[in-house]
């Protein structure tokens, strides 16, 4: 049980590394300073998103968790995916900047989402 404890913060402390890295990186662009791709700030989230990634392997491996049964679980890999989709608009730095801006506007809402749902993990 000390194991998920400790694989859990990580897993947490990765999400909220994501969530400012993606605000950052969008701020950035939104203000035209775009040298950040020139930067670690470029490939850094890359690496966080792994070791989240691995983290939520980990713990759904240790808690026995099955597809279906904790429907929160399941909208969150939902939103998680969605969030991927919406995160790759808004940086995508051949488009138009409102669909850029719309695409960071989903993704955090997305975000927002995940979060609410991993904190309060509600029964639907």
């Amino acid at each position: 049980m000390e194991a998920y404890v400790l694989i859990k913060h990580l897993h947490m402390t990765a999400a909220y590394l994501t969530a400012g890295l993606f605000l950052l990186r969008v701020s950035l662009d939104a203000l035209g300073k775009t040298g950040w791709r020139l930067t670690p700030l470029r490939w850094l989230p890359h690496i966080n998103d792994s070791l989240l990634l691995v983290a939520a392997l980990l713990l759904l491996a240790l808690s026995g968790w099955m597809p279906g049964v904790h429907a929160w679980l399941t909208f969150k890999l939902v939103l998680l995916v969605g969030y991927i989709l919406a995160g790759w608009v808004a940086l995508r730095q051949g488009l138009a900047k409102p669909w850029r801006l719309l695409g960071a506007l989903l993704a955090l809402a997305q975000l927002a989402g995940i979060f609410f749902l991993a904190i309060h993990k509600p029964v639907f």
